[in-house]
């Protein structure tokens, strides 16, 4: 896998692993259709890495239809052990390992941000995930809908909740 993917690449990857987790947990509690949709998530994800153009799509694709199959085997095991050995991911489809989302596929540069002013939902920022209060406050002082709310007002207090939201109290 390369160090460093292109974003989008990056969100196709994490959107993978995110669904892997979600069907991981569904299969232990025997919500055998959610696992089945999870796998049609998958493919409609990694569909998606057909429009970049970048060496790393291969990769991915390669990654995501390995999780695809294993996940789905318990559910269709002749079709996904057929595939396993067409694709040429080895002989058998029993003797891989079942596949675990990765914590460095789940990390995100960006979160997103909800913006209030006087507890009112006012809109959403996105910011890079280590960044301080005062670029926070400063960005959210910013935004266009904060200042239309405002309307000239100096804020009294910004409340900052780390990776959540910024309340601006007027």
């Amino acid at each position: 896998m390369p160090v460093k993917l292109p974003a989008a690449l990056a969100n196709i990857r994490r959107e993978v692993h995110l669904t892997l987790k979600q069907a991981n947990y569904d299969l232990g509690k025997h919500q055998f259709n959610t696992v089945a949709s999870a796998g049609m998530k998958i493919l409609n994800a990694l569909d998606k890495t057909s429009k970049e153009e970048d060496e790393g799509r291969i990769a991915i694709a390669h990654e995501g239809f390995s999780i695809l199959l294993r996940l789905l085997s318990p559910i269709c095991p002749h079709i996904a052990h057929a595939l396993w050995h067409e694709l040429g991911y080895g002989d058998d489809i029993l003797t891989a390992p079942w596949p675990e989302p990765l914590a460095t596929a789940l990390e995100q540069d960006e979160i997103e941000l909800v913006l209030q002013v006087n507890g009112k939902l006012r809109g959403s920022l996105r910011v890079a995930k280590d960044a301080d209060k005062a670029a926070l406050e400063q960005l959210a002082l910013a935004h266009e809908s904060v200042q239309k709310h405002l309307a000239g007002a100096t804020p009294k207090k910004i409340v900052v909740v780390p990776g959540r939201l910024i309340n601006i109290v007027a």
